[in-house]
């Protein structure tokens, strides 16, 4: 099964010491965990900085492992969502029928192009309007670079068992490999990292694969 570690997000001492951007980044990161549902304690250092891998701040201390930069997850959220929503073939041949399948005329086409103009508009809110898909299939690579190199040849990213954020990346890739698109771009800059794919498979194989079948 998997643990359920403690999430710890790092941050400067006093309110009143943290810098803006690190405010922003901490207030978002616990947002972040919060909405996938993961424990979150606020615990604030005044030497946070120095506390973290990589020197940035907030960082996530789960069990006796810390990670820094939650940023390639949040990456793959955004990467998914742009493709979804914003490349028109895949919004017209995809992601419109699919989200507009349980309703009837004309509420169907009105909730599936509401649904694409808020997503929209929320990528515009974040600087991700005007990209191309060759952009957001870069910003995919560097995530994957990310994870790779923090993964390493571990079985998973922070033990030799699973946690919360392991199902979380999980999720995120194996989604990513699995689902049909109108280009098969975005799973090929995934499958270009074995250890990625060993992960998911490992998960995969582990907690989904029916073992009632071989005894």
């Amino acid at each position: 099964m998997f643990n359920n570690p403690c999430v710890i997000t790092g941050c400067f001492c006093a309110e009143d010491q943290i810098l803006l951007s690190d405010c922003a980044s901490s207030l978002a990161v616990q947002a972040y965990l919060r909405m996938c549902g993961l424990p979150v304690q606020v615990v604030c250092r005044a030497n946070a900085e120095y506390m973290s891998p990589s020197g940035k701040i907030p960082f996530i201390h789960v069990g006796n492992q810390v990670v820094s930069e939650l940023g390639p997850i949040v990456q793959f959220t955004k990467a998914k969502l742009f493709i979804q929503w914003c490349d028109d073939a895949t919004a017209a041949e995809i992601s419109r029928p699919r989200y507009s399948s349980p309703y009837s005329w004309p509420l169907n086409n009105i909730l599936a192009y509401q649904k694409q103009w808020e997503v929209r508009r929320k990528m515009n809110a974040i600087g991700w309007g005007g990209k191309t898909l060759e952009q957001v299939y870069e910003d995919v690579s560097q995530c994957c670079q990310a994870l790779s190199q923090r993964l390493g040849t571990q079985p998973y990213f922070f033990s030799k068992q699973p946690t919360e954020l392991d199902a979380l990346v999980f999720g995120h890739l194996f989604t990513i490999i699995t689902t049909r698109l109108t280009s098969g771009e975005l799973a090929e800059r995934i499958k270009g990292f074995s250890n990625l794919l060993s992960f998911c498979r490992r998960i995969e194989q582990t907690y989904f694969e029916d073992k009632s079948s071989s005894t």
